[in-house]
């Protein structure tokens, strides 16, 4: 795609207003700096030298001041020594922060889509997961990519056509780091299709994440900060249970792939155990339970009275026909039991052995025998 127009289309750089430009001098920067000019933008530069590479990183600086001059454009030079550590990550945080301190306005870094392609498989070898896949933002704050749908041969097609010569990192041919592998064994081999396609799959799951993000704010109500919209949807595309706390005493808890929000402290405290005798009838809370002669209970093994209690932390029972114990809260999870409702349902203990879960499991112990006395045990949501 035309540089010209895949910026124009970004909806990035507007006409009149001011735009800062992060300019090494390569061939990416260079196009966006000529491009956010016939745009109309209000366009200044900004060149940090890192001085990491000599005398190469002084003639960067020394080409950055000339084609600045050349296009009469003012031009901020910076430069930063950087700790031990993540030269490039420190480089880039020392870029941003300039970029930021500089201008009121949006100040923009010449990412294309070849750079997303290996940003999604750089991530996707360290972190896997969502955020992996989403790649690099078109914006973020203040900061705005407007070439993210072009290549990194169409900038250096569109410097050629427009006669802007381009300065050559020495750095990016070096594959001790990763980056530099990627972009020269790793995206080679995937074949020319493969950038283009894991750009545009970020590109899609991004958009969607987006609509997500509306329409759990419509939902709420109110703004919803993008890190707290991130987290509530990989919960979600996670499965199970889970929740996340929001601003202004509010949480969204998410069962099963669906999101509802309440208050953060609106679950309510677990029952009192109270006693069930056999015969007999309790009320649990929001659940009533009855206790009768005849059904599929052994009457030896419950008694003449079972505790009926909350779920504990580290409960298990040995359910009926499976050959073993199980964690409680694995038979919850296997059922689909949202988290909040788990402390309000009833656990049948009769001896400090868990006979009963109401829509759960029953005790292999307590099965009916045959020839055996029987009891019938039943619970329901009691009316309001």
């Amino acid at each position: 795609m035309d540089a010209l127009e895949a910026a124009r289309r970004s909806g990035l750089i507007a006409a009149g207003e001011p735009l800062l430009v992060m300019l090494s001098g390569g061939a990416d920067s260079t196009c966006l700096l000529d491009v956010a000019l016939k745009l109309g933008a209000r366009v200044s530069a900004l060149h940090v030298n890192y001085g990491l590479r000599g005398e190469e990183s002084d003639a960067d600086e020394a080409h950055c001041r000339s084609l600045c001059e050349r296009l009469g454009l003012p031009l901020h030079v910076e430069r930063a020594e950087l700790a031990p550590g993540n030269v490039q990550a420190r480089a880039r945080d020392a870029r941003y922060e300039a970029a930021a301190r500089l201008t009121d306005g949006d100040y923009a870094a010449a990412h294309t889509r070849s750079d997303q392609a290996e940003t999604v498989l750089y991530r996707l070898a360290t972190s896997p997961g969502r955020r992996s896949l989403l790649g690099m933002a078109p914006r973020r704050g203040r900061l705005v990519r407007p070439l993210l749908e072009v290549s990194r041969e169409d900038t250096r097609a569109w410097c050629r056509a427009a006669g802007l010569e381009w300065r050559e990192d020495s750095s990016n041919e070096n594959r001790a780091f990763a980056r530099a592998r990627i972009r020269h064994d790793v995206l080679p081999a995937l074949g020319e299709r493969a950038e283009a396609a894991i750009a545009e799959t970020a590109r899609q799951l991004r958009d969607a994440g987006e609509l997500d993000r509306e329409v759990l704010r419509l939902v709420l109500g109110a703004p919803l900060p993008r890190e707290h919209a991130e987290r509530i949807l990989e919960l979600a595309e996670r499965g199970g249970t889970g929740y996340v706390d929001l601003p202004g005493g509010r949480r969204a808890v998410v069962e099963y792939g669906r999101v509802r929000f309440t208050h953060a402290r609106e679950e309510p405290p677990a029952p009192a155990p109270v006693e069930l005798p056999i015969p007999g009838r309790v009320r649990f809370g929001e659940w009533e339970l009855r206790a009768g002669d005849g059904g599929d209970f052994d009457a030896a093994a419950l008694g003449e009275r079972v505790l009926v209690r909350p779920w504990r932390d580290g409960d298990r029972m040995r359910p009926a026909g499976l050959g073993g114990t199980k964690k409680l809260q694995d038979l919850f999870t296997d059922r689909k039991v949202p988290r909040e409702l788990r402390r309000s349902m009833p656990v049948l203990d009769a001896g400090g052995e868990i006979a009963w879960v109401p829509g759960i499991a029953v005790g292999e112990r307590f099965r009916a025998r045959d020839g055996a006395r029987s009891v019938g045990l039943a619970a329901r949501l009691a009316p309001r």
